[in-house]
């Protein structure tokens, strides 16, 4: 459903929705973002690939949250069991809880955009934008970074698997397998980057002047309304929440100096 869309369309949706979850600042309304977010990601079909990305980001970020808040909270008073200097309060599993359920939110929005957006739809429509191809080319290489880690790893392990190298069961044995296997993975990965900046520079791809593409993202007036209307939700989310952060009684002192000026 997210592949009809134009990737700016999404960008703009994905942008937004981080931005009032944060102004947000509650648990119901990270909950509701999380779930949605799965529930898109089941109807694009990519549901496995954006929870198992997103665990592997999440699960120790909550593991970290759990042990530094739930147990070393310093404003936490209602002490649910103690041991020694650490103690697990009230306050500080909800902090925690509150945290962990707004980083999975942001996770899981992120992940669905990334693996639901076609990168050359998306550097085509910064293009027709006259987005700096800079920009452009930096977003798609964010995107595809994983994909491109992850097979640059797969070559390296059965490269070395062909060579010999045995992978135990062991916990040990796979620490000192992944150790032989960052060096040729980052000397890979550099290599490449420079085979790709003189392809870039022998495309033209620091040249002034207009560009074409070979892709198209289809657009409409009913997309880019979506995208204003999204953006002013976004500036109005975040104007609420600093006005809910301001003193008592500010405000309408402000505005009584407004009226007296």
């Amino acid at each position: 459903m997210a592949a009809r869309l134009n990737p700016l369309t999404s960008l703009t949706a994905a942008a937004a929705i981080l931005v009032i979850t944060t102004a947000a600042s509650s648990w119901a309304v990270s909950l509701t973002v999380a779930v949605g977010a799965v529930l898109f990601s089941a109807a694009a079909g990519i549901v496995r690939r954006v929870l198992l990305a997103a665990a592997a980001i999440v699960v120790p970020f909550w593991l970290s949250l759990l042990v530094i808040h739930g147990l070393f909270f310093p404003e936490g008073h209602t002490v649910l069991a103690s041991w020694g200097p650490a103690r697990v309060t009230a306050e500080g599993l909800t902090f925690a809880l509150e945290m962990g359920l707004r980083t999975a939110a942001f996770v899981l929005v992120l992940m669905l955009f990334s693996f639901s957006v076609r990168i050359p739809e998306l550097v085509a429509a910064l293009a027709t934008r006259r987005v700096p191809p800079q920009v452009g080319y930096v977003l798609a290489s964010t995107l595809l970074l994983a994909p491109l880690v992850a097979a640059r790893l797969d070559k390296v392990r059965q490269a070395q698997e062909s060579r010999g190298l045995v992978v135990g069961r062991g916990i040990g044995s796979r620490v000192a397998a992944i150790r032989l296997q960052m060096v040729p993975l980052v000397l890979g990965l550099v290599h490449d980057a420079g085979m790709r900046a003189q392809s870039l520079d022998a495309r033209g791809f620091r040249s002034a002047g207009a560009r074409t593409s070979y892709t198209e993202a289809r657009d409409s007036a009913a997309q880019a309304a979506f995208r204003i209307f999204a953006v002013l939700l976004a500036v109005a989310a975040v104007g609420w929440r600093i006005v809910e952060e301001l003193p008592p009684g500010s405000l309408s002192s402000f505005s009584h100096y407004v009226g007296g000026a």
